[in-house]
Formats: structure tokens, sequence, C-alpha cells
């Protein structure tokens, strides 16, 4: 089956229209889709997904309790090393759910470092993101490094910046820009 990694901003609490028929796409796909248990946009899929009816949905938590489970679904525990409530804490979850899915939908505030790294990791994994900018209201692919650098074109010099400070964006770039040039040379 199909996984999709559907994530978000956690200041975005009202889904746009076009990411319910995505997902509501999603769902008539009868793909698994794995999110994980934060506020913000993970509540509001949750939310979505549960008035739907879904099935195949799985919450990922790190820790003991997920924070959010709406639709009652399975929950995936992830064991993370770092101190319970730290952004390493939390990130387990995210690099667990884009190691199990086969493609991302992202919902994104064109700052959200946490949303930005998801995308990342995707991308790292040589998968595929969706990446809906809702203050463009319009949808990204992002499946290489010139994808992604039309994504980046999206955010404010300070958002790079502070994407820089609790990332390390320049450094992640680097490492993909990396990959891709060995990939070429064999």
């Amino acid at each position: 089956m199909t996984t999709i990694f559907v994530a978000g901003s956690i200041n975005i609490k009202n889904l746009d229209r076009q990411v319910k028929e995505r997902l509501d796409r999603i769902i008539e796909s009868g793909f698994g889709v794995v999110v994980g248990d934060a506020d913000g946009a993970d509540s509001s899929i949750q939310s979505y997904l549960a008035e739907k009816q879904d099935q195949h949905t799985t919450v990922f938590c790190s820790g003991e309790n997920p924070r959010n489970n709406l639709g009652g679904w399975p929950v995936h525990y992830v064991a993370a090393k770092a101190a319970p409530g730290t952004r390493a804490f939390f990130t387990a979850k995210d690099i667990e759910m884009a190691r199990v899915a086969d493609y991302g939908l992202m919902i994104w505030d064109a700052k959200s470092t946490g949303t930005l790294s998801n995308v990342l990791e995707l991308l790292q994994q040589k998968k595929k993101a969706v990446v809906f900018v809702n203050k463009d209201k319009d949808f990204v692919n992002v499946g290489n490094l010139e994808q992604l650098h039309t994504l980046l074109s999206r955010m404010s010099s300070h958002a790079h910046m502070k994407a820089e400070q609790k990332i390390g964006l320049f450094s992640r770039l680097n490492a993909l820009k990396y990959e891709q040039s060995e990939m070429f040379a064999h």
C-alpha cells in the first residue's frame, strides 16, 4: 500500500479547500496516511481524516502518549533518545514517518522549520513531497534540488536565518547537493 506522510506547520489551524481535496483523493485511493500528534496542522489533518472516517491512518508520536489522536487510530510509538519536549525528541517521529512513507504532503507557512525539515528528510531519502504553501495558496512539487530551491524562494530572509539557526539549512542543502552530484558521478 502506498503511504503518504501528511504534516504541516503548527500555526496552521485550518486546512485550505485544496488541501482537503488532496486528502479526499488520498482517502479515495485507499492510501495509508501517517500523521503526527502535534497541535496545529497535525490535529487539523487528524480532524479532517476523522470526519471522513479514514481507516488507513496511523498516528506517530514520540514518547508514551500521543498529544492528539482524534480518530482513535493505531499509534506508532517512536523511541526518542532526546530529552522529552525538545526539538530532537519530536523530530524522531518525523524522521520515522519520512522513512515509512512513499511520498509527503506538507502544508507549510513558508517559515516553519519543522515542516521544512520534513521536506528535506524526504528528499534525502529520495522521496518526493508536494508542499502546499499556505500563504500563496498553491502547491510546489519537491523531488530534486532545483524544486527545493523553488520552494525555498517562498521564504523571507528572516525565515531563512531561522531555518539556518534551528535546522542547519545550509549544511543540509550542501549534503543534498553532494549526494546528488555523487549519484551523477557514477
